[in-house]
């Protein structure tokens, strides 16, 4: 693929965009959120972002902020367009964005097992400060994740 092909525009998402959020998470995720989950998420004011590639939506994240800190809670890639970096320039987006919006730092959790996702965050300055047992669903049960933080620079 070309490096013009790989240049995303990163959009608001609206709720006309969900079907194809939804499809996306679908196919990235064992335990994909629901479009309710998407719909609260819209309605309470999170920062919910798209990235597109041409006229195609490859990704999404949701931003939460208050008491001037800020939480990932979702951030997800087409697995057709995974391993291209279009994650970490969504990720660096979402970095922005808290910083922008004054958040002194931002939180987010990730499977124990998804180590791809572990090391983009070490590479972006993420360190881990704790474990939530059992917090996510999986084919077992359920699985560990690991609490990372970084703190963002405020001038």
């Amino acid at each position: 693929m070309s490096s013009e092909a790989l240049r995303p525009e990163f959009l608001p998402m609206q709720a006309l965009d969900l079907k194809d959020v939804i499809k996306n998470e679908r196919r990235a995720y064992s335990h994909p959120w629901t479009e309710g989950i998407f719909r609260d998420c819209l309605a309470s004011g999170n920062e919910c972002w798209l990235l597109k590639l041409k006229d195609r939506i490859v990704g999404h994240a949701i931003l939460s902020m208050g008491a001037g800190e800020s939480h990932l809670l979702n951030i997800c890639v087409n697995p057709e367009f995974q391993g291209q970096g279009l994650g970490e320039q969504l990720l660096v987006h979402i970095i922005e964005r808290a910083a922008i919006n004054h958040c002194s730092c931002i939180f987010l959790e990730v499977r124990v097992s998804n180590l791809t996702a572990y090391r983009l965050y070490e590479r972006q300055g993420f360190a881990e400060i704790g474990l939530r047992k059992g917090y996510y669903p999986s084919q077992m049960g359920a699985e560990d994740a690991r609490v990372l933080v970084k703190d963002l620079i405020l001038e």
